[in-house]
């Protein structure tokens, strides 16, 4: 106890500081790769190399602690190799201001660019019109918008299922919503997933596109499948399958309507974790119930 006291005194500002720096360093790094197969591949890292050191430590074993100690350095060479897709998408989106932030649309807008998705992926559904739409949130998305055609339009639930209807011109692509809640293109090529761990391999290219999109930056996109009529959802590079309207409007606006779900600072961030969280129980449920 004393000498937890001698180092609680000999502690000082610049040490609190330097604290500080470290934890949110440490933090800033497991949010970015939150969700991506880096969380898995370094948990699985970390326990084969804890479960030999342990193993090592606890019979003497000579040969093996030696094998350890010298492979550290090839270790730390390897793992930049080894991640090289989910730290190439870290520092796109940093260079894209990801984590900087950017204006978005007024509550009242992102409400009703809600309500007007949800109708028109409800008739989209109904009719087994394949669609693919995108809301910006803090990442650019000027990239994708610009492979597309510029719209500016207001969005509208009739709107919308124009654009998917399959005699148009412009229903292979996606539609991209700005950050100012008005569409700015139609017919815009997205980025294809490299992941394996798909929730269905079987998924076409629409779906392969949303994830995509989702893992390059922040954005969330609804899908509609045009074999099923199925409505799922992508937000960093995870899928949720199966929605119904009411689901779909629910997580919408756990992600996009609220303004404390964009917010770019810890508080708003833990909101999102706690979202995310109650989100996947309830989706759980609900498929459980639907079985």
């Amino acid at each position: 106890m004393e000498q937890i006291l001698l180092i609680l005194e000999s502690i000082e500002l610049r040490d609190i500081v330097d604290i500080a720096i470290v934890t949110t360093l440490f933090y800033s790094i497991t949010f970015m790769f939150r969700g991506t197969q880096a969380v898995a591949l370094l948990r699985g890292i970390a326990l084969v190399v804890i479960g030999l050191i342990s193993v090592a430590a606890l019979f003497r074993l000579q040969a093996l602690s030696w094998l350890l100690a010298n492979s550290l350095t090839a270790l730390v060479i390897a793992i930049p190799v080894i991640f090289q897709p989910e730290i190439r998408r870290v520092l796109e989106r940093l260079g894209r201001g990801a984590f900087l932030g950017t204006r978005l649309a007024p509550q009242a807008v992102r409400v009703s660019v809600i309500n007007e998705i949800c109708a028109a992926s409800d008739k989209l559904s109904d009719r087994r019109h394949g669609a693919l739409i995108v809301l910006q949130r803090n990442s650019s998305l000027q990239e994708y918008i610009r492979t597309g055609i510029a719209l500016d339009s207001v969005v509208t639930a009739d709107l919308l299922a124009t654009l998917f209807w399959p005699r148009t011109e412009l229903h292979d692509g996606a539609v991209i919503i700005d950050n100012s809640g008005r569409i700015a293109s139609a017919s815009s090529v997205l980025p294809i997933t490299a992941s394996r761990n798909l929730p269905n391999p079987n998924l076409g290219t629409r779906h392969r596109a949303a994830v995509g999109i989702s893992e390059v930056g922040d954005a969330l996109c609804v899908i509609v499948s045009e074999e099923t009529g199925k409505i799922s959802v992508t937000n960093g590079g995870r899928m949720i399958l199966d929605l119904d309207a009411q689901r779909l409007r629910l997580i919408l606006s756990a992600y996009y309507g609220p303004a404390e779900a964009a917010a770019l600072s810890i508080r708003g961030r833990l909101r999102e974790l706690a979202g995310d969280l109650r989100l996947r129980v309830q989706t759980r449920s609900g498929q459980q119930a639907q079985s």
